[in-house]
């Protein structure tokens, strides 16, 4: 593995305005000062926009900092912006997101996950100064994966959602340009992130959403699902140690995931509670009363659990934070954004 220094290095992050890429430029400028990051971010409406401007204000007072607002599928402004930036690093975050939404609306999907990622290789094909490229997978890649917990060498030709389809590719196409090109490279598996500041189409917020709506929340596979939650801090510190070393023979993949998967209807109950405690919910409201088990959606699947033991094992990292301590966090910023 060959160290990257952060220090004094100019830095793209796109999908800057988004959850996870926010909050990554924010740290970055925190802890590296002496580093110009550039963030780009095309701001589009697939969720509160407020929140996109929310996270951005975060970003403002940071005089080492600009935000370009623009679409990576726009590869003349991509080209632009790497040859008047000469990045030494880029993180690759901006993608369209969800896996239901790919359902209804595929072009979104091939024009940011498939065009706009191409774009970005292009790019870094031809620069000078780039020392290493990190960019966002998904644990989606391992569809109805069997085996568990889900390691980056089982094999992955199953997708189960368009979503996880662009994120497999993004790893082939990387994969191919790290050999073909010579371009350090190295992809990160995402497990369910949550957290402050997050995305409302996730099941968390939207829950919370309708819980203090009075709205019945739904409950997918009868609450038969278990999922990998991961909270933001984790996923950000995870990204932050792998932008830190580049892979010696230029391709690398790592889960970053909590590990510990949770039932489904013991993560509602948890939310429910930290709602109550933050105020968002009253003390005697009805759970049971707004509720309702359905069915497994399409493009979803009963479980995620990663497997961390290579980002252990390079980074001599493990995420921690558990979902009391993280929907705690959750529920205290949510009271504080929106009552």
């Amino acid at each position: 593995m060959r160290k990257v220094l952060l220090n004094n290095k100019n830095i793209l992050i796109t999908g800057a305005a988004g959850f996870i890429g926010a909050f990554l430029t924010r740290r970055l400028l925190t802890e590296f000062n002496s580093c110009f990051i550039v963030g780009l971010d095309n701001l589009n409406d697939y969720y509160d926009i407020n929140l996109k401007y929310h996270r951005l204000e975060l970003l403002k007072n940071f005089d080492n900092f600009k935000f370009i607002q623009g679409d990576i599928a726009d590869k003349d402004l991509v080209n632009k912006i790497f040859n008047n930036f000469n990045f030494d690093i880029a993180v690759n975050l901006a993608a369209q997101a969800g896996v239901r939404y790919s359902i209804t609306n595929p072009d979104a999907y091939i024009n940011s996950n498939i065009i706009g990622f191409y774009n970005i290789l292009e790019a870094c094909r031809n620069s000078k100064n780039l020392e290493h490229l990190v960019y966002a997978s998904s644990s989606s890649v391992y569809g109805k994966n069997a085996k568990v917990p889900f390691s980056v060498d089982d094999k992955v030709d199953n997708p189960v959602s368009l979503y996880a389809a662009t994120k497999k590719s993004n790893e082939l196409i990387a994969h191919a340009y790290s050999n073909l090109y010579n371009i350090a490279c190295t992809g990160l598996r995402f497990f369910t992130v949550y957290g402050s500041a997050g995305r409302p189409d996730m099941f968390y917020f939207s829950a919370a959403n309708d819980l203090r709506a009075g709205k019945k929340i739904k409950i997918f596979n009868y609450g038969n699902c278990k999922r990998d939650f991961t909270y933001i801090d984790d996923i950000i510190e995870g990204i932050i140690r792998v932008m830190q070393g580049a892979p010696e023979n230029n391709y690398a993949l790592y889960n970053i995931g909590g590990g510990r998967p949770e039932n489904l209807l013991d993560f509602v109950e948890t939310l429910q509670i930290s709602l109550v405690n933050a105020g968002v919910l009253p003390e005697n409201y009805n759970f049971e009363a707004h509720r309702e088990l359905v069915p497994m959606q399409p493009g979803d699947v009963p479980v995620t659990y990663a497997d961390t033991q290579a980002l252990e094992r390079d980074f001599n990292f493990t995420p921690k934070i558990n979902i009391k301590t993280g929907l705690k966090k959750f529920a205290d910023w949510y009271k504080n954004f929106y009552l």
